[in-house]
């Protein structure tokens, strides 16, 4: 993975869902745990405000630390805009590399959905960039940021996870 330079990321994808219930998915300790990885994601939306996420049953159980992702807000615009630091604390190697940041964005359509574009900064964080930028065995942690948004969108849409 870490061998192909980090970059910067784009990750699109459509909801139907009002850019509020978006925002709080993302956001929103209870709604975090529902999709992707689980684990609770917690955010000081304001400037310089803390986030980390915490490390689900299963991830704990791998060895992953109680708060296995690490960072800063630096922009909130609820419910529109969400720029933050991002910094995996998986293992030593990931801890090494710098903060990657990233910048949600929610833009509203008519006809009851959104866009919902993830921009994921990983310049000099190789590791990152490629645990991130997924593959095809998404249930054996390697689905990245696109199961992540399609596991969300499944959530909002349906009221269920893809899978489990």
């Amino acid at each position: 993975m870490a061998d192909k330079p980090a970059g910067v990321q784009v990750h699109r994808i459509y909801i139907k869902a009002k850019p509020q219930a978006i925002w709080d998915a993302i956001t929103k300790p209870e709604w975090s745990e529902k999709y992707a990885y689980g684990g609770r994601a917690s955010y000081e939306l304001k400037k310089g405000g803390i986030y980390f996420h915490e490390a689900s049953a299963e991830m704990k159980a791998f060895g992953v630390p109680e708060k296995c992702i690490l960072g800063k807000v630096e922009e909130s615009d609820p419910p529109r805009k969400l720029v933050q630091t991002w910094h995996p604390q998986f293992t030593p190697e990931m801890i090494a590399e710098p903060p990657s940041r990233l910048t949600w964005e929610i833009r509203e359509h008519e006809g009851g959905f959104c866009t919902l574009t993830l921009t994921h900064d990983t310049t000099g964080a190789p590791m990152v960039d490629g645990m991130v930028r997924g593959n095809d065995e998404p249930n054996q942690g390697g689905g990245g940021w696109p199961w992540v948004l399609s596991d969300l969108k499944s959530l909002l849409e349906t009221g269920k996870r893809m899978a489990g």
